[in-house]
């Protein structure tokens, strides 16, 4: 498939009524590279933290063309080797996985993070043996700057490849 046959995505801002699609992405099969599913009490708190963010937005992925929701992406300030970066993570429902959305919607988030200014750079944090992941950050133009022990959640350390991209280049 050749990169203009990617179907094309748009962003939307997280919404109270986007809790459903906080459950559809906190799956075993959604969080396996991730630490396992959260339980609802935590979901409930995730979700409050997504509607009033501090530092940054998150948002639903949507099909340009048919409005439909089809995973969810965002970027928040991390402390990370001296500096405060942006941090971005995503998740597309099982259903729609496999068309290059989630790339689609990393470059659509990287935009959003460039016009937020405030930080130089966005990581994304994908393990090391998460290939799908990888691979949307290799087609998102983020490089690879080699793996790095990463703690998420809170207590789990894992090994993950750190992939950035300078958001005052090009």
């Amino acid at each position: 498939m050749d990169i203009a046959d990617v179907e094309k995505v748009r962003l939307g801002p997280w919404a109270e009524g986007d809790f459903w699609l906080l459950r559809r992405t906190n799956s075993p099969e959604m969080t396996e590279h991730l630490g396992g599913p959260e339980s609802e009490e935590k979901l409930a708190g995730r979700h409050r933290r997504y509607l009033e963010p501090a530092d940054g937005q998150m948002y639903r992925v949507v099909l340009a063309g048919s409005g439909e929701i089809v995973g969810s992406i965002g970027f928040w300030a991390r402390q990370w080797r001296g500096g405060t970066v942006w941090e971005t993570g995503w998740g597309v429902l099982p259903e729609f996985q496999g068309r290059r959305l989630a790339a689609a919607a990393a470059r659509a988030v990287v935009g959003a993070a460039r016009d937020a200014g405030e930080h130089r750079y966005l990581h994304a944090f994908p393990g090391v043996d998460h290939p799908a992941s990888n691979s949307v950050c290799r087609r998102a133009g983020f490089s690879l700057l080699g793996p790095v022990d990463f703690e998420y959640p809170k207590g789990h350390w894992m090994t993950s490849n750190d992939w950035r991209i300078d958001l005052r280049a090009g």
